[in-house]
């Protein structure tokens, strides 16, 4: 059994991080009731909701659609585009986490039909790109969001508006950066010749399809309308799942459920500790928009926005250096985490290569991004 859970570790980098930072919190600050209580299990339903549903979705081939429609588009730089930017503006509707899950497949499955593969990285650190910054226009886009939204009291039109500039911006950013990818060649055609790739729909597997897209449906509006009744509803996706096809529920991404877990943990444990609490009063304060980027890269974007909430005077700032995190590491947004968990059960062993080229990219956007950020976040939400 031990042998067994270190091989996991070793398999696993994200986890083994994530368990250690657990493992420190233990130290800091001791389990307790409290401790267990600041946990965000909102956030690990929904995802346990999402993961399970959208597994269902790939085994009876429901985004068949979305991919005969990319599948017609000749160019390579076209398909980039309407995949990144299908991300940018779905993600401000069913968060960024939900519209990576959705859309980085989809990538993986068209750019091999179309033996385009040495661009499925480069397209998927765009696609994640596009999740962060798409997401940040309305209260809802992100967990991070939807928290400080809730808390803070300010409409939604003043919230949308105050994104309004990082998010244009954004927007023509990524379209240059998917140019620049094809620069040597803007004409490359995808190459999809065959498009049995988009799979069948068997008469018989209709109510399979109609049963997870209700179920989908469901999961939307409880993320969308920030119902209390999470709990009572994920019980309910998950029997609705087993009665539908059990062995789905045996192909959910527990691993990434665990990893979540494991980074609550720590979080709680940070806000929790008296002398840490302390030093964040002072700290924080006319500098959220710094704090927001920094600690994201320690416990990612989502626990960063729990512990310096109550520290920040400029919400704004806060709000902006979250938002920013993602763009630094992939610890810094939790949304990167899924896209490297999607990308990994693809191609195994391949995970160094993965946060190479992440890196690098991301790297390459926040650095036009930081000080447009800091410039506009200097005014309140």
């Amino acid at each position: 059994m031990m042998n067994k859970m270190i091989g996991l570790l070793k398999k696993e980098p994200m986890l083994t991080v994530s368990v250690l930072a657990a493992l420190i919190a233990m130290f800091i600050t001791p389990p307790s009731a409290s401790l267990i209580s600041h946990i965000d299990f909102r956030t690990l339903g929904t995802l346990f909701m999402m993961l399970t549903v959208l597994e269902g979705f790939k085994k009876e081939n429901i985004f068949r659609p979305i991919l005969k429609l990319a599948g017609s588009i000749g160019s390579m730089a076209g398909l980039s585009l309407f995949l990144v930017f299908s991300v940018f503006f779905s993600s401000m509707f069913v968060t960024n986490d939900v519209s990576l899950i959705i859309f980085v497949p989809i990538t993986i499955i068209l750019f091999r039909a179309g033996e385009k593969e040495k661009y499925i990285l480069p397209i998927i650190t765009m696609e994640n790109i596009a999740a962060v910054r798409g997401s940040l226009l309305t209260p809802f886009g992100s967990p991070q969001n939807l928290f400080i939204y809730g808390q803070s009291g300010v409409s939604a039109g003043r919230f949308i508006l105050y994104m309004l500039p990082i998010w244009i911006i954004s927007a023509v950013l990524l379209a240059l950066f998917v140019v620049f990818l094809y620069r040597k060649n803007i004409r490359e055609r995808t190459s999809i010749c065959d498009s049995s790739f988009v799979g069948e729909w068997p008469k018989e597997r209709n109510a399979h399809r109609i049963g997870y897209i209700c179920i989908f449906a469901v999961v939307i509006w409880t993320i969308v309308s920030r119902t209390n009744l999470w709990p009572y509803i994920a019980a309910a996706v998950a029997v609705a799942v087993f009665c539908i096809d059990r062995k789905i529920l045996l192909k959910t991404d527990y691993v990434l459920l665990l990893t979540f877990f494991c980074f609550f943990i720590f979080s709680s444990s940070i806000a929790s500790n008296e002398k840490i609490s302390e030093f964040l009063s002072g700290a924080v304060a006319n500098r959220e928009y710094a704090w927001g980027i920094l600690l994201s890269q320690l416990i990612s974007n989502v626990p960063a926005s729990i512990v310096l909430y109550q520290f920040a005077e400029n919400r704004g700032a806060l709000l902006y250096g979250l938002d920013s995190a993602g763009l630094c590491t992939i610890i810094g947004s939790l949304a990167s985490v899924i896209n490297y968990r999607i990308y990994i059960r693809e191609y195994p062993g391949n995970g160094a290569k993965f946060i190479k080229v992440f890196t690098l990219i991301s790297l390459a956007f926040f650095a036009l991004v930081v000080v447009p950020g800091y410039l506009i976040s200097l005014s309140p939400l």
